[in-house]
């Protein structure tokens, strides 16, 4: 009888403890997933910069000088109410990051879809770090939350290409197109648009330092190396990154990144896009514009062979 007791207590203990094990588990997991996202999104955070540093490092790029030259300075803009400070790289999403700081400068509570694209880059209500004498820039830089975006060389090679040369904007789809026409066509009148190898060609006549925005390596625009941002974020992960950088500068709570594109009708460039066009190149315009690019492929941690090898 007493064996029985027992045996049956045994039991009832297992299963408490199976019990247990399983509700600890449903409790880990939940808490997991309740801290994980952030968590993974710092870890990220620590492998980009651990990546550009040591990238900086082993490219000594790094320098002493405390004074910013004046084309970097122009691409940093300041936001005072939240202490903020956006380094510009366009094709990476730029616009939409201004109209944020627009809104935040005003204090007005109105949705960044709100705000008018086409006058965006024209207001003089944006701040850049050049207009500030050089040693308050750098109490700034000290001061406030820096944040830069990069996106896939590439791929913003392209949407560079498309926004600029397949549409009708004047200095463009006309003044540069013109050049590049007479540069690469027999026919220089000919209304047909520049093709993207011509746009490459083009690109690959200057010296890095020397080309358009636009297309400008990014570590050249923003100068990583010497500006320790405080969030590095990406146009691959820009929904994640860009909700953490408005809660870490304190923006109304109300207020989350749009997904605004300004050509609606189109699709965004994306991996298959720029695969066609990178198709339409040489073997020999893909190695010379992997040169122009080298750094921002290794700086932030792009793997360059997986566009390159699509043979």
């Amino acid at each position: 009888m007493a064996y029985k007791v027992l045996q049956k207590a045994f039991v009832f203990l297992v299963l408490i403890f199976i019990v247990g094990i399983f509700l600890l588990g449903m409790f880990y997991s939940w808490q997991t997933k309740m801290m994980n996202p952030k968590e993974d999104w710092l870890m990220s955070q620590v492998c980009r910069k651990d990546m550009l540093n040591s990238t900086c490092l082993m490219n000594n790029l790094s320098h002493s000088q405390n004074k910013l030259t004046h084309d970097i300075a122009r691409q940093i803009f300041v936001e005072h109410n939240h202490k903020f400070i956006y380094c510009e790289v366009p094709k990476v999403g730029c616009s939409n990051w201004k109209k944020i700081i627009l809104l935040l400068t005003m204090n007005l509570n109105r949705k960044v879809d709100d705000v008018q694209h086409s006058r965006i880059h024209l207001t003089p209500l944006i701040k850049r770090l050049s207009s500030y004498h050089s040693d308050y820039q750098q109490k700034l830089l000290t001061s406030y939350t820096k944040v830069m975006f990069t996106r896939d060389p590439l791929e913003r090679l392209v949407s560079a290409y498309r926004d600029k040369m397949l549409h009708s904007e004047p200095y463009y789809s006309i003044t540069v197109a013109n050049q590049i026409k007479g540069m690469f066509r027999k026919n220089k009148n000919s209304t047909e648009k520049v093709t993207f190898p011509e746009f490459v060609n083009f690109i690959l006549t200057q010296k890095p330092e020397h080309l358009d925005i636009h297309w400008k390596p990014m570590f050249l625009l923003c100068d990583p190396c010497n500006i320790q941002y405080d969030i590095m974020g990406k146009f691959e992960t820009l929904a994640q990154d860009s909700e953490h950088v408005l809660r870490a500068i304190g923006a109304p709570e109300d207020m989350h990144y749009p997904k605004f594109k300004m050509f609606v009708s189109e699709k965004r460039t994306n991996d298959d896009i720029t695969l066609e066009y990178l198709r339409k190149l040489s073997s020999e315009q893909i190695q010379k514009i992997k040169k122009v690019y080298q750094m921002d492929f290794a700086l932030f941690n792009y793997p360059h062979d997986l566009k390159m090898n699509f043979s």
